[in-house]
């Protein structure tokens, strides 16, 4: 009977053919949003479920779902052990679902299924068990996964000189370091840790301003083999109170690529090195991307890596020189990581962190109202919403900063200090990147900022069952944003003013408004046409919501120019300057002690995932979501972006105002809406889908595919 099954197996590998008559079993279970085989310290009594739909000829749409919970220790097949019994339940919803069953018990091992319905027909086969453990003390708070180790072996060894070696681990990690070696006679060894580096040695010469990391320390060793784990000396900076404390069982740790290794005259043999990574867990393969730029390329591995690398606490925080989580840097940090894997806790677990120890100025506090709304959009789990959503009313709209007419009425930065327990209008840091922008007490940015707090308020109010708070924000956002382009527009110079009471318009007063829908359409292209000539004119946090004001703004071209442009203030010079992390800021020349390791640097990560290749949700959790590739010049880009639904397969080949190809891969249980573009100057001649001639709707260039569900397509179109 094995045999035959091996056999099938074999069969069904090389033919392409399923093993499973009927519906297939749905995969990537998630309970509380963690995936695994294999989960710990559960917090939430009432843990919700989530899992992918397989997909169908006919497009895979859920009909039923029928869950199993039951006691590990007896399994899932014991009707006596089993806890919760959901019965087949008629519905599409297949992320979310609340636990409805006996109590469940503080450290005790479950295990947990589903099987579903699609198309109206019978239940499917039963997915794989996930098993999870409840956490000691419960609660309804966010659940995380520990944080957990990696070893690297090195890029190279090389003895520089006789009793001198250096070894190249070829990205930054935080981490510390393991030698296993044979020692001619004991005594000490000195251990050079470096963040940066050459082929000559680790860098050791630093300004005194410097956040770069460089640690000397001493290994003792014995006589002949031994094995020796070397950590970094304790680091006061990133160590006080207010860090987010490592595990102590990790002992210190710190950023570094190179180690310098002197043995001081002890002969060494059998040398063997391991760079011991911290990071949360990480799907390396949930995400992938290319194109025909090779910058392009470079940049997105940059991006990706630095979700990784910065992930070692377990907590999003600003980099190593602070280790603490602040709201704007946080965001992006999620945006970025949900672009390359599909994992939304540590997202939920720093804002919700933040919620209790939110940081001071005015921007970061708007920015957990946004936190909220994307956790809610790229999960669409009720949960957080549900926990924070009265406090993001009452502590993060600012409501009460609020004037008859909406606008908000802010505390310029110049004041900070000066009112004890207020925030500050920060518009942009650090300082030097504001481009002469002119503080007010009604301050374009920060208004701005509330306009999509409004709408996000709206969005999570409806989901909650607050219809009243739902009309009420609705309505108050129309009304805000005539009030907001009647105030702070500028007629004569087609751009938004910084603040009510200045002529002076400033780069930021106009990328920000771009970004969150605030022009309206007759004003577009004077205030895009003013942000491509600016450049990048700002810091690399709000580098992010610049790319975003392009990509809306239907200049795709001007963003890819961007990321791809070289110079001292670019992407590029990250890469440049030789970091494996995105920086802090463009270049130490702008901020002397920034991060070489600092997250909020990889907004072209989240860029490529959600515009170049254009895929993010329209309502909660995918279950719309838009397919709009904007790949500009580019003639191929192709990737995975990962969705909490399955992975979209996005792949776009293109002759220059001739042709385009689109293969895309969609996964079940979604409807989606693909968008693609025409070229400037060009005209649509033909447009397949699969081979056959396919309805489309148009719209000032912009064509929308029809009947467009899950699976596979290949979309061709010609223009002339």
């Amino acid at each position: 009977m094995k045999n035959l099954f091996l056999l099938l197996l074999h069969v069904s590998l090389v033919s392409g053919t399923c093993l499973f008559a009927g519906t297939p079993p749905p995969s990537d279970l998630r309970c509380e949003l963690l995936k695994g085989m294999e989960l710990s310290r559960i917090v939430d009594p009432t843990p919700r479920f989530a899992w992918v739909v397989p997909v169908s000829e006919k497009g895979g749409v859920q009909t039923s779902y029928h869950i199993q919970v039951s006691r590990a220790a007896g399994g899932l097949e014991d009707e006596a052990s089993r806890v919760w019994d959901s019965g087949q339940v008629g519905s599409s919803a297949s992320l979310g679902i609340e636990y409805d069953g006996q109590p469940l018990e503080a450290d005790e091992t479950y295990e947990w299924r589903v099987r579903v319905g699609l198309e109206g027909g019978s239940l499917g086969h039963w997915s794989a068990a996930q098993r999870f453990t409840m956490a000691s003390e419960m609660a309804d708070a966010p659940s995380k996964h520990p944080t957990k180790t990696t070893p690297v072996a090195p890029h190279s060894v090389v003895e520089l000189e006789p009793g001198r070696y250096l070894l190249d681990f070829e990205k930054v990690a935080f981490g510390f370091l393991e030698l296993e070696l044979v020692a001619s006679a004991a005594g000490q060894l000195t251990i050079h840790f470096g963040e940066r580096g050459s082929s000559e040695g680790v860098l050791r010469e630093l300004p005194d301003s410097s956040s770069v990391r460089y640690y000397e320390v001493s290994a003792d060793v014995v006589e002949g083999k031994g094995v020796y784990r070397v950590h970094p000396p304790r680091n006061l900076r990133n160590t006080k109170p207010v860090a987010i404390a490592i595990p102590g069982r990790f002992g210190t740790i710190a950023p570094f690529r190179y180690i310098e290794i002197e043995t001081n005259g002890i002969e060494l043999s059998n040398l063997e090195a391991k760079q011991i990574t911290l990071h949360y867990p990480w799907d390396e393969y949930a995400s992938f991307f290319r194109s025909s730029n090779e910058d392009l390329d470079a940049l997105w591995e940059l991006c990706k890596y630095s979700m990784k690398a910065t992930s070692f606490a377990g907590v999003y925080v600003d980099g190593d020189r602070e280790r603490i989580p602040y709201e704007a840097d946080s965001y992006i940090n999620m945006l970025s990581h949900y672009a390359v894997d599909s994992e939304y806790s540590i997202g939920r677990y720093t804002h919700e962190y933040l919620m209790d120890f939110e940081t001071w100025p005015t921007e970061w506090k708007q920015h957990s109202v946004m936190m909220a709304g994307m956790d809610f959009m790229y999960t669409g789990d009720i949960s957080s919403i549900r926990r924070v959503y009265d406090r993001l009313k009452k502590e993060k709209t600012l409501e009460e900063r609020a004037r008859e007419d909406g606008l908000l009425v802010g505390y310029p930065y110049e004041d900070h200090g000066k009112r004890p327990g207020r925030s500050a209008d920060i518009v942009d840091w650090p300082p030097v990147e504001r481009d002469g922008y002119v503080f007010k007490e009604v301050n374009t940015v920060v208004n701005a900022f509330h306009y999509l707090n409004l709408l996000q308020m709206a969005e999570m109010a409806k989901a909650l069952g607050k219809e009243d708070d739902a009309s009420d924000y609705e309505a108050r956002a129309i009304g805000f944003y005539d009030t907001f382009n009647d105030l702070l527009f500028d007629e004569e110079k087609g751009l938004y003013l910084d603040g009510e009471g200045t002529e002076h318009s400033a780069f930021h007063a106009n990328l920000f408004p771009l970004a969150f829908g605030l022009v309206p359409e007759e004003h577009s292209e004077s205030v895009s046409d003013y942000i491509v000539s600016k450049d990048l004119a700002c810091s690399v946090y709000a580098a992010q919501y610049l790319l975003e004001a392009l990509y809306q703004g239907g200049r795709e071209d001007a963003a890819l120019r961007l990321m791809t442009m070289k110079g001292v203030r670019s992407w590029q010079n990250m890469l440049a300057v030789g970091s494996t992390i995105t920086l802090e800021a463009w270049d130490d020349s702008f901020k002397p002690n920034q991060d070489w390791n600092h997250a909020w640097g990889a907004a072209p990560g989240n860029a490529i995932a959600r515009f170049l290749l254009g895929v993010r949700p329209i309502t909660p959790g995918f279950e719309r979501m838009l397919i709009a590739p904007r790949p500009g010049s580019l003639e191929l880009a192709e990737g995975r972006v990962p969705t909490i639904r399955g992975p979209v397969d996005v792949s776009i080949k293109q002759v220059l105002g001739a042709s385009m190809t689109v293969k895309l891969v969609i996964p079940g249980n979604t409807e989606p809406t693909v968008s693609l573009k025409i070229p400037n100057g060009s005209k649509l001649e033909s447009l397949k889908v699969n081979g056959e001639a396919s309805p489309y709707v148009e719209q000032s260039g912009v064509l929308f595919l029809e009947g467009v569900a899950s699976g596979e397509y290949l979309v061709e179109l010609t223009f002339k």
